[in-house]
């Protein structure tokens, strides 16, 4: 379906939008905020998977002239996904899930947990060379940015085998920079605050780095690192699924891969858009330039995309990063139960406990319904559902 301009009272900047159901005042105020700033190139736009973010929407591709806004960006720079396409059918599955859940879960460290000393390909990482370079606030954090180099972290990160509807069984997972990138992101947004009188500005959050100075150099330095931090991450974690894979389904034997497929959703970087050199921020959006694969994750329970962009000038080249969340994590905590939870995961091995509920898949949006709305963003290469869901 084509976007649509929003019509916010006391918007500057246009807002187009793939949304297609009635805004909530607060999501409206937070879609003013941002285009109120004198930074804002042309217009924001607005993913079909939109929801309530801190400073910003979750799901928005922000475009900066000369300037890029921190909170924006987000806390988990450089978050997103990584799939790898396996040449077997899913009848190698047969008998093994469980088996093959608890083999990933001893290999690969989640939630808070951590490696006890660095991955060979941690110690080989040239990007720890850079590291006396970044932010003085994290100095300090050296030996645990390597431990958790290759691990999955907490909240909606998660490891799944998947068969897609060709019976094709897919490895997946969602994972960003950890704390290092956390870390990093916070000391900058504290700093960009600092440069502003936060009464002028539409929100606290929305605290800019102006291209020039000596704060934004040094930011879009510590971006960079931490962006390639976590697609590091993310190219570690899925050597270790691999291995867990051919472990128990192929003897240990290696595969050659069909398709890999490796991309950030909250970042970033700097492009051409309408003849134009700007900073593109997206915040829980991916980048869907045309011939560009993506991935497009449902939750838990609920069905997965991998994709093909478009190229669509409007969305300057983006679309959706998942489902978005449709109630907060305390709301679903509340609402549902275990019971629930294992009605919903019905077929999927996974945990089915508290310690996951916040993860139910009705806290999240119709994933069919978010790729109907974008359909002029991307085409759909294969449609996946998980059988194994690892979370932290």
């Amino acid at each position: 379906m084509p976007y649509h301009k929003l019509n916010i009272s006391g918007a500057k900047a246009e807002i187009l939008s793939w949304v297609h159901h009635e805004l909530s005042e607060e999501e409206k105020a937070m879609l003013r905020n941002v285009s109120r700033l004198p930074c804002i190139y042309r217009h924001i736009a607005l993913m079909p998977d939109a929801h309530l973010g801190i400073g910003s929407m979750v799901g928005s591709v922000i475009a900066t002239k000369n300037a890029v806004i921190p909170a924006a960006v987000g806390v988990d720079i450089g978050c997103g996904m990584a799939a790898v396409k396996t040449p077997f059918k899913s009848v190698v599955l047969e008998g093994k899930l469980r088996q093959l859940r608890q083999e990933i879960e001893k290999a690969i460290p989640v939630g808070f947990d951590e490696y006890k000393s660095p991955q060979p390909e941690a110690e080989q990482w040239k990007g720890f060379k850079e590291f006396k370079n970044l932010h003085k606030g994290v100095q300090d954090r050296l030996d645990k940015a390597m431990r958790q180099l290759g691990t999955l972290g907490g909240g909606n990160h998660f490891i799944e085998v998947c068969i897609d509807t060709e019976d094709n069984v897919w490895l997946m997972l969602h994972s960003g920079s950890r704390n290092i990138g956390k870390e990093l992101a916070e000391r900058h947004i504290q700093t960009a605050k600092h440069l502003h009188r936060l009464s002028e500005l539409p929100d606290p959050n929305l605290a800019y780095f102006v291209q020039g100075t000596e704060e934004f150099k040094n930011y879009w330095h510590d971006l960079e690192w931490a962006q390639s931090y976590a697609m590091k991450n993310r190219e570690i974690i899925l050597k270790r699924l691999i291995e867990c894979f051919c472990k128990i389904v192929n003897r240990g034997e290696p595969f050659k891969a069909e398709l890999i497929v490796n991309c950030h959703h909250n970042y970033c970087a700097r492009e051409k858009h309408f003849g134009e050199k700007v900073y593109i921020t997206r915040k829980g959006a991916i980048n869907a330039e045309a011939g560009r694969y993506g991935i497009i994750p449902g939750s838990m329970g609920a069905k997965s995309y991998i994709v093909r962009g478009l190229g669509n000038p409007q969305s300057y080249n983006s679309c959706s990063h998942g489902a978005g969340r449709k109630m907060s994590r305390e709301q679903a905590k509340k609402r549902f139960s275990v019971k629930d939870l294992e009605i919903q995961t019905l077929g999927v091995e996974c945990r089915k406990d508290r310690g996951v509920l916040d993860e139910i898949p009705s806290a999240y949006k119709n994933i069919e319904e978010v790729m109907r709305n974008q359909s002029d963003l991307v085409e759909i290469v294969a449609e996946l559902k998980q059988v194994v869901c690892v979370k932290g």
